[in-house]
């Protein structure tokens, strides 16, 4: 395919996404549909999209519209590509310029890349940091890898990546973090994975997961485990305790038993609503808004509501009541989240710490400043 009807697959792509469909399930049906178009198609294809889903406001503002064309328009503007040659009209590629589209606009404010409505509480949760965040989020998110430390040091599956054509390295927000520059596509194939050297975890989680009190001997419980990465994190620091993963869903966790065994690690499956306990330690990643995260999954940023907002907020509370039933006296409570929000981060600990007199031992806060997701966690012990 030709770089100007990549652009048109991309448009039609984004008017379906814009109408209601989720992307990833539109670009499936796009790829069934055009057996023709080769991986490398597909990947620059699906790239077109997620950067215009990450940058909507700012392309729309640069291509004259929120539509497909708009934003393609506007990310070709903004990346100084030669729009007479890719709006030709020609075989496979998007109709020429109207008259109104040529018409220069003024540059884009990274802030037209985050939901309005939400600005003042990034601003009042962020202080100085907001802006640049907001800027930092316009660009795609780092791959980062987690070294299993029970398999592998960092400099070993280093070299076990490299073998595969995948080039990473050392990331300084956790010893075991990885960040893949060059050969991601190869990742779920490559021996490093397969062989469970390595997982897929950005570094932010990494680092939070570094921090957590954790021992051998310790009763552990990943409380809303989803996939399960926490626990695996976990299991590699200390192999000796006792690890057990809960989700209320249970179909999130259908891959945990597989990926344990991958990486040599033995994690227990409670069923939904059936927890145990008690535990040493409590890992809760709530459900929360995922703001720290919208670099990989921009249809969220869109698509979160203020009434969504609150009923999230509701949530976490009533899980951090949940969760605490399940601490042993003079254990611990991890609560976390990968927003960017006090409401979701610093208002729920403080609260909770009113509500039941625990103390906080820890806490820990990062942004994409920082290099990886914004993820915030709090470690709040039950006294004796």
């Amino acid at each position: 395919m030709t770089p100007a009807a990549r652009i048109q697959a991309a448009i039609e792509i984004l008017d379906q996404t814009l109408a209601g469909s989720p992307a990833e399930q539109v670009l499936t049906n796009w790829a069934r549909a055009h057996r023709f178009a080769g991986s490398g198609d597909r990947a620059a294809i699906r790239d077109h999209v997620y950067e215009a889903l990450r940058r909507r406001g700012s392309l729309a503002h640069l291509g004259g519209g929120l539509s497909g064309r708009g934003l393609m328009i506007g990310l070709a503007r903004a990346e100084c590509l030669d729009l007479e040659r890719i709006f030709s009209g020609e075989r496979f590629a998007p109709a020429p310029l109207t008259a109104s589209e040529v018409v220069p606009v003024d540059p884009a404010d990274a802030w037209l890349d985050w939901p309005a409505w939400l600005r003042p509480a990034l601003e009042e949760s962020q202080a100085e940091k907001a802006a640049p965040i907001v800027t930092a989020m316009q660009s795609r998110a780092p791959v980062f890898l987690r070294v299993n430390l029970a398999k592998a040091d960092p400099a070993l599956a280093i070299s076990m990546l490299a073998e595969d054509g995948i080039v990473a390295r050392s990331h300084p927000l956790a010893a075991t973090a990885l960040e893949v520059v060059q050969g991601e596509r190869k990742i779920s194939s490559s021996r490093a994975y397969q062989s469970g050297v390595v997982e897929l975890q950005d570094a932010a989680s990494q680092a939070i997961a570094s921090v957590l009190p954790i021992a051998p001997g310790m009763r552990v419980l990943d409380y809303c485990a989803g996939g399960g990465g926490k626990a695996l994190a976990l299991a590699a620091r200390a192999p000796e305790a006792a690890i057990f993963a809960h989700d209320i869903d249970a179909g999130r966790m259908r891959d945990i038993p597989a990926r344990a065994a991958r990486a040599g690690a033995r994690i227990g499956v409670r069923k939904p609503g059936q927890p145990g306990g008690p535990y040493d330690l409590v890992v809760v990643d709530a459900p929360c808004s995922g703001s720290g995260t919208w670099r990989r999954t921009p249809e969220a940023k869109w698509a979160l509501t203020p009434d969504r907002l609150e009923e999230l907020t509701r949530i976490q509370r009533e899980i951090l009541s949940s969760a605490r039933t399940l601490v042993a006296p003079g254990g611990a409570l991890a609560y976390m989240t990968c927003s960017l929000l006090a409401d979701e981060n610093e208002r729920q600990v403080a609260a909770f710490l009113a509500e039941t007199g625990w103390a906080e031992d820890a806490r820990l806060a990062l942004t994409p400043l920082d290099g990886a997701d914004g993820f915030f966690a709090s470690v709040l012990r039950r006294a004796e």
